[in-house]
């Protein structure tokens, strides 16, 4: 039977694979053919301002971070704020590299799909991976060595000094996530706006000032965006299952292998991730079911592996198989997520066709068959994690001992909650594969508008259109899984809150605890307006400056001469890192004030109604989201009249309103919901019955 230092110790070993795994795969990425001279000058142009836009975001999140850091080492202790430090550094490393490689892998991925389809999606993939494996890698890392660092004889004060580390992470994610959609989505919308609705302009056209604007959100906001989100949910999954295996063992369990397991399932999705991404490779002319079945072998490929990985570790853990059947739970519930988004987004499919075909009668049609899609949508979601979390429930309480239950009535709720955090930490296992097939479509999607902006042969752009509608449908995907690992994570992190803070159980009809709930149903509604609004805003001046270029400076339309494309990508910074400040400390200070104001079980009751709300208006956006953008997609492949037709017209209306729909507000509930449960968790000693208790 393995200690709980000895399994860490593994895990630390299988994430230095891990990062000898994403430095072969830089190596090979960056190694790869740049093309043209034209080519070159493009990208680098998106490197350019992908850069300054994360200096400057990083700049104002350290600051935050210092003074989080503060707070928390003077009011808890300085272990956590340590460790909260260190969360945010490595989150902020893991973003940075993914974001780095893969905006040198555009023009990479431009000229392999010059040679081939498959050439194409190779180089692009092979970023993907970078990003996956890096968050994966770098997390477990982290958290491993930070285990390592403070493991005494005393495991419950270790534990809670890692949920520091958990909130350091979800701060980066919050701000990476919010500051990098507003950008992307304030870009994108007004890019299309101007540009394909009003001009008349192709898609990624050099002519349009807010071209490279457009390209550069697609990196800042969905690459280190996007990673950012998933490295919260990865190590609070990890954090929360072992926080809950420390009660375990204190109730009973008599053996440390419930805290390190989690770390063990995690150092072997490592693995498991790393063989999937070699599973990726398809024939020219593939066509979308094809190229997606590709991607699923990767990610079921993986999966197998992972659940051969996790049932050794149960055994070498010393803990009672049911909770293998736990771990299979939750990656059985990832797949079944992923397969029902990606019906709902896909343009092969029923659902997203129907919004194409409402085009014909205009945009109002179109929105509103895309909002009744999104709504639809969350019928098959919820049902899978609601099925998940009784199974998971019930495989826990199966497997308490008799003899624990006659000293504590209470072990089976505990045992069943650990379950669940390990139905998180299941599905999250191969996060490194599954990130990988989101991250790569910002890179193909990047690759299309190099290709069309140096005029490369027609061919190479259909390539990369192929490539970027699969991304479409994967992003679709990925914020799926992202936002049903999130409810999962989520869950288990009030579990832990719960547990540290004595709450036994939660009576609805108290004074604090139905107020708190209602505040908490309403709490992503309000995030959501903030961020929506932000990027209306922020669009706005985007679609001003795009007209006063094609208005004042002569040549522009005749591409007789080169718009301002630095201008378009100051406005995009400066208005995302400005409007992002009012929902990142929205989120950060609201558990603390009702901790202090409505106490406890209050709080309790606010993250519950959080959770419930969050969990369905993320779906909801993100689904439609992506349904508008791949019937978009759909048109302009030729059907309803193909480009420049009013269906097309109509349809890119819904893809705008559906821009911060999937790539703002959407995913970034995930990380509202998880980020007020982890920060709860970390000042869960402070709070009592509540100034407003009775």
């Amino acid at each position: 039977m393995l200690s709980a230092n000895v399994s860490v110790v593994i895990a630390l070993v299988l994430s230095l694979v891990g990062i000898g795994f994403v430095i072969y795969q830089m190596r090979r990425v960056l190694a790869e053919d740049q093309g043209n001279q034209t080519m070159r000058e493009i990208s680098y142009a998106i490197q350019v301002g992908a850069a300054a836009f994360l200096r400057r975001e990083y700049t104002y999140i350290a600051v935050f971070v210092v003074v989080v850091a503060l707070i928390v080492g003077a009011f808890i202790n300085w272990q956590t704020a340590l460790n909260f430090v260190v969360g945010a550094l490595i989150s902020a490393s893991a973003g940075y590299l993914g974001m780095y490689v893969a905006v040198r892998a555009n023009v990479r991925t431009a000229a392999a799909a010059a040679r081939s389809l498959n050439d194409g999606l190779r180089v692009a993939f092979g970023s993907g991976s970078v990003m996956g494996m890096a968050v994966v890698s770098f997390g477990l890392l982290g958290l491993s060595t930070m285990f390592l660092i403070f493991t005494g004889s005393d495991l419950v004060s270790e534990i809670s000094f890692l949920a520091g580390f958990g909130f350091g992470a979800s701060s980066i994610a919050l701000f990476a996530r919010v500051g990098g959609g507003i950008y992307t989505k304030a870009a994108d919308v007004g890019a299309d706006l101007v540009g394909k609705v009003e001009a008349g302009i192709p898609e990624d056209d050099a002519r349009n000032p807010a071209v490279i604007a457009d390209n550069v959100g697609d990196n800042v906001g969905d690459v280190a965006g996007m990673g950012a989100d998933l490295f919260e949910s990865y190590v609070g999954s990890i954090i929360a299952a072992s926080a809950l295996g420390v009660t375990m063992k204190i109730m009973g369990g008599n053996t440390e292998g419930f805290v390190g397991l989690p770390f063990l399932i995690a150092g072997g999705g490592i693995i498991a991730s790393l063989i999937g991404t070699f599973l990726v490779k398809t024939e020219e002319n593939a066509t979308q079911e094809q190229l997606l079945a590709t991607l699923r072998r990767s990610v079921w490929g993986a999966s197998g592996i992972v659940l051969v990985i996790s049932a050794l570790a149960v055994l070498l853990s010393g803990v009672n198989f049911n909770f293998f059947m736990a771990i299979l739970t939750g990656l059985i519930a990832g797949n079944a997520i992923a397969f029902f988004t990606e019906y709902y987004t896909s343009y092969t499919n029923k659902p997203t066709r129907s919004i194409a075909e409402a085009t014909e009668t205009g945009p109002a049609t179109t929105i509103i068959q895309g909002i009744a899609v999104g709504m639809n949508s969350t019928a098959a979601p919820v049902l899978i994690i609601a099925v998940a979390m009784l199974a998971a429930l019930w495989f826990g309480w199966q497997a308490t001992p008799a003899e624990v239950l006659l000293t504590n009535p209470n072990a089976a709720v505990t045992a069943g909650l650990y379950a669940v955090a390990l139905a998180g930490v299941g599905m999250l296992s191969t996060l490194g594969v599954t990130l990988a097939t989101d991250a790569y479509g910002p890179v193909a999607d990047n690759a299309g508008g190099i290709a069309e902006m140096s005029h490369l042969p027609p061919e190479v752009r259909e390539r990369t259109d192929a490539l970027d509608s699969l991304g479409n449908t994967t992003a679709a995907t990925g914020k799926g899984f992202a936002i049903g690992s999130a409810v999962l994570t989520a869950l288990a992190l009030l579990a832990a809150y719960m547990d540290t803070a004595v709450i036994e159980s939660l009576n609805v009809l108290t004074p604090t605890v139905l107020p708190g709930l209602l505040i908490g149903a309403m709490l992503p509604f309000l995030f959501t307006a903030l961020t929506m609004t932000a990027v209306g805003k922020a669009a706005k001046e985007i679609v001003l400056e795009v007209r006063r270029e094609c208005k004042e400076i002569p040549g522009i339309m005749e591409g007789e001469s080169k718009p301002d494309y630095a201008r378009a990508v100051d406005i995009s910074t400066r208005s995302a890192l400005r409007e992002m400040i009012i929902p990142g400390v929205l989120a950060v200070a609201t558990p603390v004030v009702a901790g202090f104001l409505l106490g406890k079980e209050g709080l309790a009751g606010l993250l519950v109604g959080s959770i419930a709300s969050g969990f369905l208006l993320a779906v909801m956006m993100a689904n439609a989201g992506g349904a508008w953008d791949n019937a978009k997609k759909w048109i302009e492949t030729g059907e309803m009249g193909g480009k420049g037709s009013a269906a097309h017209k109509a349809a890119v209306v819904g893809d705008t309103v559906g821009d911060p729909f999937k790539d703002t507000s959407g995913p970034s509930l995930n990380i509202l919901i998880k980020l007020m449960s982890i920060v709860s968790l970390v000042f869960a000693s402070a709070f009592g019955a509540g100034l407003l208790g009775f």
